[in-house]
Order: structure tokens, then sequence, then C-alpha cells
């Protein structure tokens, strides 16, 4: 059993979701990411997801759009992403999944790719705007080969043939996009979520993690009444744009963390 399949046996042992805590690697510069993960895992992630700044993020909103840019703007590359994650890893002690888009990947090479990332300590890869049947050529053999999971996305808008297809590619856990469009934070749940992830949950073995506009601490308590864990992406982020010459940053993000993930403990 790989890091994060441990993790959500964990966390089902314990009756609850796992949370997932995600930021933009770089927003805004490395060495403050550095003391930000180890925020995450004080303020009680269970896994952490961290994204790759990318100059076209289709797939996000403009919260994360502008973090991106930032992060770019201060210099952050795949090559010294990873260079953190090694360094971090081992004391986080938490799995860590890089949510990226596929250009860097293609850029870097496939194969050079997963064996880097794999020698850095990323336990799994979310490559955002990749489906499953164009992954299965090169990227998911690649990952596979090295011991890290390949997550799909699922969405309200899945076919069965997408979900079937989605869930046979994935390992580690799938990852539900609660609503339609990009990532963001949204002031109320689509009242259908709860029922769809139900009905996935009894199709497919793998874990569900939800996540696309949760952003309170309600809210992720909400969904984690169905789903195995809860991501939170947006809010910090924002979070981390508001305030990152703030002294205090570090502190606010473990704050806002133990502040959202103790709805899942409690």
């Amino acid at each position: 059993m790989n890091a994060i399949a441990e993790v959500f046996a964990r966390c089902k042992a314990e009756k609850r979701a796992a949370f997932i805590p995600f930021l933009v690697a770089g927003h805004p510069d490395l060495e403050t990411t550095g003391r930000l993960l180890d925020a995450l895992v004080a303020g009680g992630a269970d896994l952490i997801e961290l994204g790759m700044p990318f100059s076209d993020p289709v797939a996000d909103g403009p919260v994360i759009q502008v973090a991106a840019q930032r992060a770019l703007d201060a210099g952050t590359t795949m090559s010294k992403l990873l260079e953190l994650i090694a360094m971090k890893r081992d004391a986080l002690g938490v799995p860590i999944v890089l949510f990226t888009y596929f250009n860097p990947v293609f850029a870097r090479g496939v194969e050079n790719f997963a064996e880097q990332a794999a020698a850095s300590g990323v336990d799994g890869v979310l490559c955002v705007d990749l489906p499953p049947e164009e992954g299965a050529r090169e990227l998911i053999p690649a990952l596979q080969a090295r011991g890290l999971d390949a997550i799909f996305l699922l969405a309200p808008t899945s076919t069965k043939e997408r979900i079937k297809k989605a869930s046979e590619a994935s390992s580690g856990f799938l990852y539900y996009v609660s609503r339609r469009g990009v990532t963001g934070e949204q002031a109320l749940l689509d009242p259908e979520l709860s029922k769809r992830v139900k009905r996935l949950r009894c199709r497919l073995k793998l874990p569900i993690a939800v996540g696309v506009g949760i952003s309170t601490a309600e809210q992720a308590a909400e969904v984690a009444k169905v789903a195995d864990g809860v991501v939170v992406g947006s809010a910090l982020v924002r979070t981390v744009e508001e305030n990152w010459d703030d002294p205090q940053l570090v502190e606010r993000i473990e704050q806002q963390v133990r502040e959202l993930a103790a709805p899942l403990r409690s």
C-alpha cells in the first residue's frame, strides 16, 4: 500500500474524510512555499496538493491564475519545485500530489518528468488537462513504473463511459469537481452534489475527493459527509495573495487550515 492509499485507509478507519489543502508552488516565492507547507501540516493536512504554476491555466479561476503568474514571475520552475519537494517531503510526513497541466510535462519529457518526480518524493500526479485515454499512452505507464499514482478528474457532466475510463486509469483516488466551470470560491454548494457523490461511491472502488468551490468550514463539513476527501484551494490561495507580505502569513494559513479541517475530525 502506497502513501496516498495509506492516508485514505487511515481516515476511513477513523471514520472521517481526509483534508487536502492546495497551494500554488512559488506563490509568492518558493522560500515562502516551503514554510507554508509546514503550516499546512501543522494545521491538519492529511495530504497536500501542490500546483505547478503554468502560464495558461485554463481550468483555474482568477485567484489561482494570478497566483500562478506571480509564481512564474518569481522564477519558479519545475526543477526548482521538485528540489523543494525533495527537501521537504520526509519532514512533512504527508503525501504530496503534484497538480499540473500536461504542457510542462511534455516539455520536460514524460519519462524524465516521472523519474524526477519520483526521485523528489512526489506521491501522485493530477494532470488536469490530460484525458485518461491519452494518459494511457505514456504518462500513466511512466508513473506506475515508478510507484506514483495517476489521478484523474470526474465532473457533474461525466458520462458513464467517462467515469469508467477515469476510474480504470486512476490510482490513489479520484478527484470529483463539485461544479461546472473553473476553480474558485462559491457561496453555496450545488444542491445535487451529495446525491452525485453518493452514487459514485456506490459504483467505484477508489476513494473520491471533492474539490473546487469549497471555501468554508461549513462547506467542508457538508462535503465530508459524503466524500472520502475534501480539497480546499482557492480560499487558501486568496489568503496568500492578500497577505503575501504579512510577517504573520504562515500563522494565518495554519489557523485557516486548522479551522477548515476541524469539522472533519469532530
